[in-house]
């Protein structure tokens, strides 16, 4: 779920560089790790496939043993291979994973 589209003229679709090229990017095209867990549960509440609204949240599986050891990053680039970027170890991340997760699994 990235935060601008990739088409758009101010679209930047790797988060990096020095500290002005990263606030300018900040919202500009990263994908955020929390948005994620809502996107799962809207799309099992539109289509009732609580196994496939989990699949979205599957390949965050592999990003737990990175960076931050357990944890989840803040933002992800919005290109792929969708490196994370910002904080390494996002509560709010790592909060709504763990909250779709649990809610999908009692729902299948």
């Amino acid at each position: 779920l990235r935060s601008l589209a990739p088409g758009h003229p101010d679209y930047h679709g790797h988060y990096g560089g020095d500290a002005a090229t990263r606030d300018a990017g900040y919202h500009q095209g990263p994908a955020w790790g929390w948005l994620l867990g809502p996107f799962a549960l809207a799309h099992f509440k539109v289509y009732g496939d609580a196994r496939l609204a989990q699949s979205f949240l599957s390949p965050l599986e592999h990003h737990l043993a990175d960076g931050g050891i357990g944890s989840i990053a803040e933002i992800f680039d919005g290109d792929a291979p969708h490196r994370p970027g910002g904080c390494i170890a996002q509560a709010w991340s790592v909060a709504e994973t763990l909250r779709a997760w649990r809610e999908l699994e009692a729902s299948s």
